[in-house]
């Protein structure tokens, strides 16, 4: 098999510029597209800064609901500091907890959608 890496992950939304000021203005990802879509969507791609992996903020598959994106991991080096970092952007993320897997902190989009902030074990 030559499946090699993910490229784009889907994130249900109701307000995809909500969504992108979002991800944008309170994550810090980097837009990498928008453009529009066919009539009244637009595509809007947007990573963390100099990855790969990308998210496209979607309102067209019937079956994902806005929310219903759940445990997806963003790693970092740094925790405690970006912790610190998206509280004093407003964002209402989790305490810190530790697992054998990595200390973590839990937190939602506008929408529901729910994301894990997660420093891996040294």
């Amino acid at each position: 098999m030559t499946i090699h890496s993910f490229e784009i992950i889907s994130v249900p939304v109701t307000d995809p510029q909500r969504a992108k000021a979002f991800y944008r203005d309170v994550l810090g990802f980097a837009l990498v597209r928008e453009a529009p879509m066919g009539p009244g969507m637009v595509w809007i791609q947007l990573a963390p800064a100099g990855q790969t992996v990308t998210i496209a903020l979607v309102t067209w598959f019937e079956q994902m609901r806005p929310g219903g994106l759940q445990g997806v991991m963003l790693n970092t080096d740094d925790l405690d500091a970006d912790h610190a970092l998206l509280r004093g952007r407003g964002l209402a993320i989790g305490e810190i907890h530790q697992e054998p897997w990595g200390r973590y902190a839990q937190f939602s989009d506008p929408d529901g959608n729910g994301w894990i902030l997660r420093e891996p074990p040294r």
